[in-house]
């Protein structure tokens, strides 16, 4: 008779492996779940969302709580040469800081790494290593809370390197691979203020993936009160393709005419944007046809490429 296969009953009672397992299982659970909104509390928390999910190469100046005591600006970018969480580099004679929203290995705590991050930027040396800090404060302590970001898009990743700096081989190597991965991108400009829509040229489509800060349920009533009344669209040429859920917001996500330039649909995403507005401003149940509207959009889920 064959022996019983031990593979898969999991470790002994008694044993010091079996300790280790239950220890670190306990740990696990006592720590703190991570917040399901990193950057809530923020007034950029949408184009936060946006930097950290889907756009490739952006940039923007961060205004501290607390100005460094060496007077450094600290820039936020998408992602830094080597996908580290931040560095210092010389410019102008003076350190400037550069923290990243996309960073290998992903951190379990988005709030927390990027905390961690300005933190260390704002003291650490020229050319040091980073070193992650224990227990950094919240980013709405580190940062100014209300203040928004003047973002700038970049087609490559030349922001990496000081102007006029000499580029080695292997460096330039390295920022052509990059390079070769960004998507044309626009930040947009929405009449209400409200959320960040980003214009995306895929390929053969593009689209307008437009970050919301609302509770997932307010918004998908809202939307379904829009797409009742034939106002679900960004004019000819747009179709609405679903959503997806990323850092605890919702994004609606409109398939786009690639031939068009994003300023065209400025139009098409105000008159969009005043009947969202103004949806989300009702309070009445929703119809029997708004609550199948509501349904279907619920339905149409997307997954990023």
């Amino acid at each position: 008779m064959a022996k019983k296969s031990k593979r898969g009953s999991g470790p002994r009672p008694g044993s010091n492996r079996a300790e280790r397992v239950a220890a670190r299982k306990a740990r696990q659970e006592a720590e703190p779940a991570p917040p399901a909104r990193p950057f809530e509390g923020l007034a950029a928390e949408c184009d936060l969302v946006a930097l950290r999910a889907f756009v490739a190469s952006a940039s923007a100046a961060l205004q501290l709580a607390s100005t460094p005591a060496d007077g450094r600006s600290v820039l936020l970018g998408t992602v830094l040469p080597g996908a580290v969480p931040g560095l210092v580099r010389e410019t102008d004679g003076a350190p400037q800081a550069f923290v990243a929203t996309q960073t290998d290995p992903e951190p379990a705590d988005v709030a927390i790494a990027l905390a961690s991050a300005l933190t260390w930027a704002a003291t650490a040396e020229v050319g040091a290593d980073y070193a992650p800090v224990e227990s950094p404060a919240p980013l709405t302590e580190l940062l100014v809370a209300d203040a928004v970001l003047d973002i700038t898009v970049h087609n490559d990743f030349g922001w990496w390197l000081n102007p006029g700096a000499a580029v080695p081989p292997e460096v330039g190597q390295m920022l052509q691979r990059a390079n070769d991965t960004i998507l044309p991108t626009a930040r947009l400009t929405n009449s209400s203020g409200i959320g960040a829509p980003w214009w995306v040229d895929a390929g053969d489509r593009a689209h307008l993936r437009w970050v919301r800060p609302e509770p997932e349920d307010e918004l998908m009533s809202a939307l379904a009160r829009v797409h009742a009344a034939g106002h679900l669209t960004l004019g000819e040429g747009s179709r609405f393709a679903g959503s997806f859920r990323t850092h605890g917001l919702l994004v609606p996500v409109f398939d786009l005419d690639a031939e068009r330039h994003p300023d065209e649909w400025t139009e098409g995403l105000n008159a969009f944007d005043a009947h969202l507005v103004q949806a989300l401003a009702e309070t009445a149940e929703l119809t029997p046809a708004q609550r199948r509207s509501r349904d279907g959009i619920r339905g149409r889920q997307v997954t990023l490429r």
